[in-house]
């Protein structure tokens, strides 16, 4: 089993910054891929940021793009998601999640994870 804790989330302003966490522990040889989720209100739950923990191949929807930066830290069992100049169109809960399917595949439309943790708050406002 892997377990999945996200930390980080918080209240800030537009044009602000936040740093998401999520320790991964358990069975870590089940999982290829991890990925940052989030769900804004009212809203379907959307993939924002993937990484392959071999090789490091990253994926970012488009509506992060320039703005989200998804790393892995292997060696700590950590990933990362760092969050610049915040909107507040980007107030969601936001979702560590892995899967052992490899990044290529775990990144098309409509792909489910396996594995999730329970969710950071993250509110941009002034």
């Amino acid at each position: 089993q892997v377990q999945l804790v996200e930390s980080g989330g918080g209240l800030v302003q537009p044009g602000g910054s936040l740093r998401l966490s999520c320790t991964v522990s358990g069975r870590t040889t089940s999982t290829f891929t991890m990925a940052w989720f989030r769900q804004a209100p009212g809203k379907e739950r959307q993939l924002a940021a993937a990484i392959s923990w071999i090789g490091g191949a990253t994926y970012y929807d488009d509506s992060v793009k320039g703005q989200f930066t998804i790393s892995a830290d292997n060696a700590r069992n950590m990933v990362y998601l760092q969050m610049n100049n915040l909107k507040v169109e980007d107030t969601a809960v936001y979702y560590c999640a892995a899967t052992a399917a490899i990044f290529s595949i775990a990144t098309k439309p409509g792909f489910r994870y396996a594995y999730w943790g329970q969710g950071t708050q993250v509110t941009v406002s002034s």
